[in-house]
């Protein structure tokens, strides 16, 4: 039997240790739950922030149901208690009515069932003026008057009532009469002083009126004669101004500085131009000429000119023909050296493709791919 040295022990222990450290690695890169090698922490963190104030974002929605529902259940509580109240008072106020105006006695068929009927019921007489005294009722006989006496006082007395009213309404009536006739005589006397008094104010303002009138009027008419005369000797002025100011006016005398404008020399006014001078003529004949020569000069240079391109365009489509077959030779050439470069490059490819075939017999199979991903490193 081996005895085991300190030093085998130290390496089996540094050889467990790396075992043990192997298999928490392991654990940790092949967990994909809690592995964080080869991962986006900050997208994760992210995530994770996302994911907080989403959570406080539905804690603080589903508090704000709970204190709406809160709010909505306090309001119900309030309305029901203020149902159950209506309802009390309406209760009540029917209950009031009822026994206010529907009470038992007020019924149509209550006399029928009323338990004091015979305490109410009359006597079978009163009076001798009972309507319930029929001749088969046996109450009332002829030549009887119980009443006679009570009759007659009351008759007495109602005759006394009716003398004594008869004398104050009198009395009453002719002193409202005598106050009347007095109140009466006052306001036509007030009237008439009141007539008087607008009449004599009227006959004087009247006269006042008619003078102011006639010394307007009287005013009125110096003025218009004077107005009438000054408007006649000013027409008669304006219009020997106006027949002076023809007679020595540029219109009738033709001058022909009158056309010229404010706006600079080159512009006249169209109503007072009298037409151009011949001087203006011969410099707009020489100026015609000038313009004439100007033009057949340009159109000389333009021949020229189009000449000169027509040449240039002949020599570059020239040149284009040329550089177009120097091209097609060159892209002919070149299209026959990739065709034999391509076939050598195939034949190359299907030799190795052969020679693979040859040497490559074996197909790699499940055993192969499991020996890899093993280890933590």
């Amino acid at each position: 039997m081996e005895l085991a040295q300190p030093r085998d022990l130290g390496q089996d222990l540094a050889l467990g240790k790396r075992r043990h450290n192997e298999l928490c690695r392991q654990k940790r890169v092949f967990n994909a739950r809690n592995r964080i090698v080869g991962g986006d922490t900050e997208a994760w963190d992210i995530q994770v922030r996302d994911q907080k104030i989403k959570e406080g974002t539905e804690k603080a929605r589903h508090e704000t149901f709970a204190a709406e529902m809160r709010h909505n259940d306090k309001i119900t509580c309030i309305l029901e208690g203020r149902e159950r109240r209506d309802k009390r008072s309406l209760c009540k106020a029917i209950n009031d009515f009822q026994q206010s105006f529907q009470r038992p006695e007020t019924r149509c068929e209550f006399d029928l069932s009323d338990p004091l009927a015979l305490k109410k019921d009359l006597p079978a007489r009163q009076s001798d003026n009972d309507i319930r005294n029929t001749i088969s009722g046996m109450q009332k006989f002829m030549g009887e008057d119980l009443n006679f006496r009570e009759r007659k006082k009351f008759q007495e007395e109602q005759n006394r009532e009716w003398s004594l009213q008869q004398q104050r309404e009198w009395e009453h009536a002719r002193a409202h009469q005598r106050c009347a006739e007095d109140l009466y005589l006052k306001t036509r006397l007030q009237f008439d002083e009141t007539a008087k008094h607008l009449q004599n104010l009227e006959g004087a303002t009247r006269k006042a009126v008619c003078v102011a009138v006639k010394e307007f009027n009287k005013s009125q008419a110096t003025e218009s004669l004077e107005r009438k005369i000054q408007e006649k000797k000013q027409e008669q002025e304006d219009n020997v101004a106006e027949i002076s100011n023809l007679l020595h006016g540029d219109l009738l005398s033709e001058n022909p500085q009158q056309a010229a404008s404010s706006f600079g020399p080159h512009r006249v006014v169209p109503d007072r131009w009298k037409g151009m001078t011949q001087e203006q003529l011969e410099q707009i004949r020489l100026v015609q000429k000038q313009q004439i020569q100007e033009k057949l000069r340009l159109q000389e240079e333009e021949r020229q000119r189009d000449m000169d391109w027509d040449r240039r365009r002949v020599q570059m489509a020239r040149a284009a023909l040329l550089l177009e077959r120097q091209q097609r030779r060159q892209q002919r050439d070149l299209r026959r050296a990739l065709d034999c470069n391509n076939l050598s490059l195939a034949k190359e490819q299907r030799l190795q493709k052969k020679y693979m075939e040859e040497i490559c017999t074996n197909e790699p199979t499940e055993d192969y791919f499991t020996q890899f991903n093993t280890r933590s490193r």
